[in-house]
């Protein structure tokens, strides 16, 4: 019998880094990635190619992208907002690029200045170009079970707007619990919804542990079919929008629950651990991980 594999998308350097006060150097970001696809990762996100004003600690996106020793079989995906962002990213040969809305309207306003609507007509000629130059195109659909200003999001919109990502020509739309106010029955529910609309293998599961239940909707939702979960080495990241958002779900937290279920997932967690403790280091705080706390 084949065991099923899952795939971990690694967004650490990009969503656990962007929101950190203190500004890190290029060298430590490079390391941080080239680090984590030694682990046996195969797609680590490596920057966001977005306006240095509001994400000051973004702002050698190019630097760090063009510095990268890119390890053959790993994906390197950068997120962009626009068309500009995308062309800064294509002008360093970025092979695969993520773009970012919401299912609810006071976020997707608050995030990216932009009502659904119109974030969806900003994507458009960035998906059109990425068609054109050959370049993959992931799409995220946050505050899926939840939003810091309206509360409950009905599934209603986060089917929308993921089919309409799906629609546009994204090849994996991820979904994201921005605040982490999920839980297993609501999560699967939602996971569900879309995948009436959108094939449960172009899905992917994106958790904030803020309530502490990352872990928990990720094997729920695993047991539901999906098959990429997103995760931060050390569980780092936050919303800058969301009062009291903890970061995302550790990736050494999800490597030890694959291994628990049985799934193949291809990265070494000894490996994957030092690398968390290195970072933990550099930033100066304990890991979020409780695999990296109970093997210390």
């Amino acid at each position: 019998m084949t065991t099923d594999t899952v795939r971990i998308v690694e967004v650490g350097p990009r969503d656990g880094l962007q929101n950190e006060k203190a500004l890190i150097a290029t060298a430590d970001k490079i390391s941080l990635i080239e680090q984590l696809a030694a682990t046996g990762l195969r797609s680590v996100e490596a920057t966001a190619f977005v306006s240095p004003k509001w994400v000051p600690q973004m702002a050698d996106a190019a630097e760090v992208y063009s510095g990268l020793a890119q390890r053959a079989g790993v994906d390197y995906p950068v997120l962009v907002p626009n068309l500009q962002g995308y062309e800064r990213a294509r002008a360093v040969g970025v092979r695969e690029v993520a773009i970012f809305g919401a299912a609810s309207e006071g976020f997707s306003k608050a995030n990216i200045n932009a009502s659904i609507a119109e974030s969806l007509e900003r994507f458009a000629p960035v998906v059109e170009a990425a068609k054109h130059d050959g370049v993959a195109v992931r799409g995220y659909v946050s505050t899926v079970l939840g939003c810091p200003y309206q509360g409950a999001v009905p599934v209603a919109d986060v089917v929308r707007v993921a089919k309409a990502l799906h629609d546009m020509g994204c090849y994996e739309i991820s979904l994201g619990d921005t605040i982490g106010v999920g839980t297993p029955r609501k999560a699967v529910a939602m996971l569900r919804a879309v995948a009436s609309e959108v094939p449960i293998n172009q899905l992917a599961v994106h958790f904030h542990d803020t309530y502490g239940q990352a872990v928990g909707n990720v094997a729920a939702c695993l047991e539901a079919g999906v098959r990429v979960v997103d995760a931060a080495v050390s569980g780092t990241g936050g919303c800058p929008y969301a009062k009291g958002a903890s970061g995302n779900v550790a990736t050494e937290d999800i490597v030890y629950l694959l291994d628990g279920m049985g799934f193949a997932h291809g990265v070494d967690l000894d490996a994957l651990m030092a690398t968390g403790r290195w970072l933990s280091s550099l930033l100066g705080r304990d890991s979020m991980s409780k695999v990296n706390r109970a093997r210390l």
